[in-house]
């Protein structure tokens, strides 16, 4: 069975500390009052970390806690103890409340921001830096799995270092596959240049968790044009509501179904905390769009 949640990205939650977010529990209101009965943690930190009153919350809006992403510069040796501060803690909080899904994203770096969905003109990193990064990635995946007993997927995210269908492809290929599937973006994807659907035709074996969310093209086309970078992106709508932009539901919808999946998918609709759209009348109308898909 295939069950939809969302994530406090959909309400412009991005990083635990920015004085715009929401509160917490108006997240977690809301996500309920949209229809859906699941929620991602958001960035460590963001919600309570105690346990017991986390819990309480969630119980309260009839919420199940999914998963959490660890969003942070793993293509920076610099920062490995942030990398590491912020897996531990995303492993404990999701072990303490039954969540099954921990994500890794290679935050947005300077060096790629300009070229996010620019494949051809994007920096690659040389061996020996793409084989820390590799390993860098690995030790925090294998973490996850054999220590905490979680799911780990690595989630490819436009300006970072795993963006790229060929380098999440090259990074599958040297990490095993029990410690390390994919959490498949769907928009991350196109906003990449890369077809979703035929990715996951080819993958399906390995993708453990899905993100769902769509690109508005006509808006891809202009903040690529102007290689605008990724937050103004989101505050100028490149991730439209599902249904409205260039990823096919339907097809993605039957691939998911001829893979038996079987899970939680998750909407994602990053946007701007202090833009002028509703959160919560976006996750109401990706609901509606994905009921009426069959989901």
């Amino acid at each position: 069975m295939i069950t939809v949640g969302n994530a406090p990205c959909s309400w412009g939650v991005e990083f635990a500390d920015d004085p715009r977010n929401p509160p917490w529990r108006q997240v977690l209101e809301e996500n309920a009052k949209a229809g859906y009965t699941g929620i991602e943690l958001g960035p460590v930190g963001y919600m309570p970390e105690e346990p017991s009153i986390l819990s309480e919350a969630l119980d309260e809006f009839d919420q199940t806690l999914i998963g959490g992403v660890v969003f942070r510069p793993f293509h920076d040796p610099d920062a490995w103890d942030d990398v590491i501060d912020g897996a531990v803690r995303t492993c404990k909080a999701l072990v303490a409340h039954g969540a099954k899904h921990l994500v890794l994203i290679d935050s947005i770096s300077p060096r790629r921001a300009p070229t996010a969905g620019r494949v051809a003109e994007a920096e690659n990193m040389k061996p020996a830096e793409w084989g820390t990064y590799r390993n860098r990635i690995a030790t925090i995946a294998r973490m996850g799995a054999e220590e905490y007993g979680l799911t780990v997927g690595i989630h490819a995210h436009a300006a970072g270092f795993m963006d790229f269908e060929p380098e999440l492809e090259r990074l599958l290929d040297e990490i095993d596959e029990r410690i390390l599937g994919i959490c498949f973006d769907t928009g991350h994807h196109s906003y990449a240049g890369f077809d979703p659907v035929a990715f996951m035709k080819r993958h399906m074996s390995r993708i453990n968790y899905m993100h769902f969310k769509d690109i508005d093209p006509a808006v891809k086309a202009d903040v690529i044009q102007k290689r605008t970078g990724f937050y103004d992106a989101c505050g100028q709508g490149i991730f439209c509501n599902l249904g409205d932009g260039d990823v096919d539901f339907v097809a993605v919808r039957q691939v998911l179904l001829d893979a038996g999946f079987e899970g939680w998918c998750t909407v994602e609709q990053d946007c701007d905390p202090s833009g002028t759209t509703s959160p919560l009348d976006d996750a109401r109308v990706n609901r509606a769009y994905l009921e009426s898909i069959g989901f």
